[in-house]
């Protein structure tokens, strides 16, 4: 069966270059001006706002699945050369696929608010943002560890490993 995989390339994927980081860029911008956009809508009442917000976490909600997906099958294929390596990457898997569900709850909430009455949003649903807004940035700070830190899918860290280095 593994005959018919594609063969691993320098960055130790079947696939040119890492796709995770890209996908999740629309997940971050996406999640962060989202919550830009809301505070802005709610301070001036401008419900158009609320509008673009809304379109951006529903964006959001089905990026960040795709972004999960492929942050799985690119962490299968990583390799933790040290303790730190590894805990990093686990922390940033469970937080990954926790964010999924936090996204998804607040756009469904969203929705829920949308359909009472789309000119407004309560307090607590910024509050939500603010927290979710937090854990976007932890969860950028970890992916940005295992790559600029830990070079994870580097070709250099890929071929020291491959030689024995690490």
């Amino acid at each position: 069966m593994f005959e018919y995989l594609p063969p691993l390339n320098d960055h130790n994927l079947p696939y040119p270059d890492t796709i995770h980081p890209i996908v999740v860029h629309f997940v971050i911008a996406m999640a962060l001006f989202a919550f830009v956009c809301d505070v802005i809508g709610y301070f001036t009442k401008n419900p158009r706002y609320f509008e673009v917000s809304w379109w951006n976490m529903c964006f959001a909600t089905v990026s960040i699945f795709i972004a999960v997906i492929f942050g799985q099958v690119e962490a299968g294929l990583a390799m933790p050369y040290v303790p730190a390596v590894e805990s990093t990457l686990n922390l940033h898997t469970i937080l990954g696929w926790s964010m999924s569900g936090i996204i998804a709850a607040i756009t469904g909430w969203r929705y829920v608010l949308r359909m009472k009455d789309a000119q407004t949003i309560p307090i607590a649903y910024l509050g939500a943002g603010a927290v979710l807004t937090g854990l976007v940035f932890f969860q950028t700070y970890l992916g940005d560890k295992l790559v600029w830190i830990y070079g994870l899918h580097t070709t250099e860290v890929v071929n020291a490993i491959r030689d024995g280095v690490l």
